[in-house]
């Protein structure tokens, strides 16, 4: 069965960006001019998916407007001939996008049950907007074409420093099937590095089989409180296999403040407008650095 719909949880309060998230969503911060979750939306169309959803919460009404007509906007760039400008703003309108309210955030896991009407029985991608991917071949199309392969649920990891696996799902591999797919034996939920399996971490890209649905449904709270996506994964792997992929591309984590400067710094140095001048300011503030304090 062909891979159509995504899953984008967007329900989060965003806390480590107070107090810009206090009246402002999370995934609407944006990476120069565009805002994160356009990202996500944007590889899960070059990926070929057709239908995505959106799970949001309070405050998060900004993310249905920005994928919304501007009729007021489009007419006002189209009669000053700033068509460039016009075309930004319709590359947002042309999407097939769905929301949903998750009311009580109660953890990933029970962020994506709340699809289980939108995906039926279907195969699907969940994709996070704290992880922006870049790679020759989108890594949610690296992901369709291994279930195009297994028909299994299939699941993006990438190395991690082994002290840092206390952050992370992590996996314990079997064997590789073909090379950078991996058999899992089990996932393990933020374990701490004397005890973590591998040092492959799970990383915000997911392809899942609708079975994890009826899992959730009675998946136990996990670590934090809360109804872990991990936790539902490895009781699938019990009963159906599940595979990982390991993840060779470039990964941005917007999810924190240094994280989310890095990674505008770097989006930055490839914009066509500002990267010229934010290069010459970098090498000059370098400079200033390196100079001895009086």
């Amino acid at each position: 069965m062909k891979v159509r719909k995504a899953v984008i949880p967007a329900a989060g309060l965003g806390t480590r960006f107070l107090p810009a998230t206090k009246a402002m969503a999370k995934e609407m911060l944006p990476i120069v001019d565009k805002p994160t979750i356009q990202f996500i939306v944007e590889e899960a169309l070059k990926s070929g998916i057709e239908d995505i959803l959106i799970v949001t919460g309070k405050g998060k009404r900004p993310i249905e407007d920005h994928f919304d007509a501007n009729i007021e906007l489009e007419t006002n760039l189209r009669e000053k001939g700033k068509d460039d400008l016009l075309k930004l703003v319709e590359e947002t309108t042309d999407v097939n996008l769905h929301f949903i309210r998750q009311s009580h955030p109660r953890g990933l896991g029970h962020a994506v049950l709340q699809a289980k009407a939108f995906v039926g029985n279907e195969p699907f991608l969940v994709m996070l907007g704290d992880d922006l991917m870049e790679d020759k071949i989108p890594l949610s199309k690296q992901l369709i074409n291994d279930y195009e392969r297994t028909h299994a649920s299939t699941i993006a990891v990438m190395e991690v420093p082994h002290e840092d696996t206390s952050k992370y799902g992590i996996i314990n591999p079997g064997a590789q099937v073909v090379k950078g797919l991996y058999n899992v034996k089990n996932f393990v939920e933020k374990p701490s590095p004397d005890k973590a399996p591998s040092n492959l971490a799970i990383i915000g890209r997911y392809l899942l089989t609708p079975e994890i649905f009826n899992i959730l449904e009675t998946q136990a709270p996990g670590a934090g409180n809360e109804i872990q996506l991990t936790d539902a994964i490895d009781r699938l792997n019990q009963t159906q296999r599940v595979f990982a992929r390991e993840f060779k591309g470039e990964r941005f984590d917007v999810g924190d403040k240094f994280g989310f400067m890095k990674t505008s710094i770097q989006y930055g140095l490839k914009h066509p407008e500002v990267k010229d001048s934010l290069r010459q300011y970098i090498i000059e503030l370098a400079k200033e650095l390196s100079q001895p304090k009086k």
